[in-house]
Order: C-alpha cells, then structure tokens, then sequence
C-alpha cells in the first residue's frame, strides 16, 4: 500500500509505449514521487525509457516487479487487452494503480474489476484524462451548477493510422480500438459531464481493414434519457490532417469549442481558466493526491461503469447483436 505521507510514494510504470512514456515525464518532475521500476514487454525500448528518466530497475517479469517491497503503487501503461489482467494481478499484490484506459476491452471485465477492488480494497483509478482537461472541467461545472445548458456534444475525433503505430509513430504489437479506447473517452466524457448513467445509444461501423481486422472508420450517437441532451461522434483512423478529438458544446446560452488543453466561445475567443493544470499532469496528481489522502479517486473503476455500460450497448448495436438484459 501507499508509503506514509512523509516518504515518497514509489512507482512501478508497466509499459514502454508512448502512455509508458508520457507517465514517466510527469512522475520525474512531480514532488514526492519516485518512479522505482519499469516493466517492459522490449527490454531494449525500456531501458532507453529507464535511461531517459533515471528509473533504477528495468524487468520483463511484471509480477515481480510489483511484488517488490519497494514498490508502493503502478501505473498500468500497458496493451489495452492486457489492462484487466494486469489490474487483477496488482490488486491481488496489494497495489493500488492508475489503469491507462480502456480498463477492459469488455463490459464483463471491468465489472469484474470492481468487484476485484470491493473485494481486495486496493484502489483502481482509471485514465480517463478528459475529466482533468480544462475546457471539460469549466463546462462540466456551468452545467452542474445550470449556467450553462447543453443541447448536443459533438465530437470529431481523428487520426491517420492505417499502419499499426502509436501516437509518437512507433510499431505497436497490438491493435488499438477506436470504440473501446477512443470512443470511450468520449463516451465517459458525456456520462460524467451530465453526471447520469442512463443513456440511448446507436452506433455503425464501416469496413474492417484487410489486416488490422478493426473497422477504420465509426459513428457513434447517444441520448440522455433524463434530459435529452445528444452526443454525436464521428471518427476516423483514415483522416489526413490534424489529429485529436475536436469537440463543440452547442447550448442554450452559446456554442463552445474544446480541442486539447484550450478553449474559445462562438466568437472564437480564447476562454481563460486561471491555474488550470493540463490534463495529463492534474490527472497523474490526483492519482497521488487520493492515495495520500486515502480516498476514492475523481476516476474510480466504479465511475466508469455507465461509460462502458453504454460502449457495450453500442458494440453490440454495430455487431447486429441483441442488446444485453
């Protein structure tokens, strides 16, 4: 469990990949964090990582490595398919983590996982880093409060990825998901901005590729049964041109629009948001900040339930499949 306030809380980051990474340059620059250990799958890519960021220890042997005494907490950066594994393996260990998302590929084991966690106590957070960004932040609190009334969410999220390459153009060894991954953050982006859980959803999809086997292109649509507000998503792996999740929140009282860390109104006016972290940095610190206070994370397993909930009901709308009970 986590190390007495007073010490460092001292990490293992599983993964080498471009997730790996971005965690790793957080962490080294955070006070009261020390990154102890990396778990790679390619010994030779992580210990150019460990190197980078002066990480003591580099193993290919991920149990081992969090069944060290020395190791406080984790960060699971690894393949997606491999989350809900890894995540029951570090509880069973008695370490708490921060879970790269998706938590799961499927409903079934993130609903395991939680039970996991009901059943062991050990925290799970999971990193759904559109609840830390600014302009979602700002926006979630207008409709919270009713300053700001939200008619239709509609979000483009694009990528050129007709190669298996991550996000830093590097040769991945599995295949990503633009529902269960990308389209998830969206997803758990709308459920948290509204703060319910019971939705309406329809999803297509087009081709699946010759050799990644995963359609390249989806659209995804959802309803909130409470309000009516709409969520509309397209989304690509064959766009040319910027990448990332372009978002416009049309409401009542005006049109916004959030595209990474930045935010402007109808009139292009760049939103100012006084002392706001960036995503990825307030996220990671709230993932520190609960296990110090020993508190549920803002991004507990259990919060992202309704998000992957509505995914499993959209997959199987996409696959002609009936809907689950």
């Amino acid at each position: 469990m986590p190390a007495p306030s007073s010490a460092p809380i001292r990490l293992c980051i599983a993964g080498e990949g471009a997730m790996g990474s971005t965690h790793a340059r957080i962490f080294a620059d955070m006070p009261g964090v020390k990154t102890v250990a990396l778990a790679a799958a390619d010994m030779s890519r992580g210990r150019q990582l460990a190197a980078q960021y002066g990480i003591p220890d580099c193993s290919d042997d991920l149990a081992a490595t969090l069944a060290r005494t020395d190791v406080d907490a984790v960060v699971l950066a690894t393949p997606s398919g491999l989350h809900a594994e890894h995540a029951e393996l570090a509880a069973r260990l008695g370490k708490p983590m921060l879970i790269e998302i998706p938590a799961a590929l499927t409903l079934a084991d993130t609903e395991r996982l939680a039970r996991v966690q009901a059943e062991t106590g050990v925290p799970m957070m999971v990193a759904h880093s559109r609840r830390f960004a600014p302009p979602h932040t700002t926006l979630r609190e207008r409709i919270q409060s009713g300053d700001f009334t939200l008619h239709h969410l509609v979000c483009e999220t694009y990528f050129f990825r007709r190669n298996n390459l991550n996000m830093f153009g590097e040769p991945r060894t599995w295949v990503d998901s633009l529902l269960w991954h990308h389209a998830c953050h969206t997803v758990d982006l709308f459920c948290w901005l509204l703060d319910e859980s019971e939705f309406d959803v329809w999803g297509q999809r087009g081709p699946d590729h010759p050799e990644l086997g995963i359609p390249m292109d989806i659209t995804v649509a959802m309803r909130s049964r409470k309000r009516g507000t709409l969520l509309t998503m397209a989304m690509s792996f064959n766009n040319k041109g910027p990448f990332g999740g372009f978002y416009r929140y049309i409401g009542e009282e005006d049109t916004y629009r959030a595209f990474r860390d930045e935010l402007t109104d109808s009139d292009g006016k760049v939103v100012e948001m006084p002392g706001a972290q960036l995503a990825f940095e307030a996220q990671d610190t709230e993932f520190i900040a609960a296990l110090r206070e020993g508190r549920p994370s803002r991004c507990d397993i259990a919060s992202v339930l309704p998000a992957m909930r509505a995914l499993d009901g959209i997959d199987r709308i996409m696959r002609g499949e009936p809907a689950a009970r």
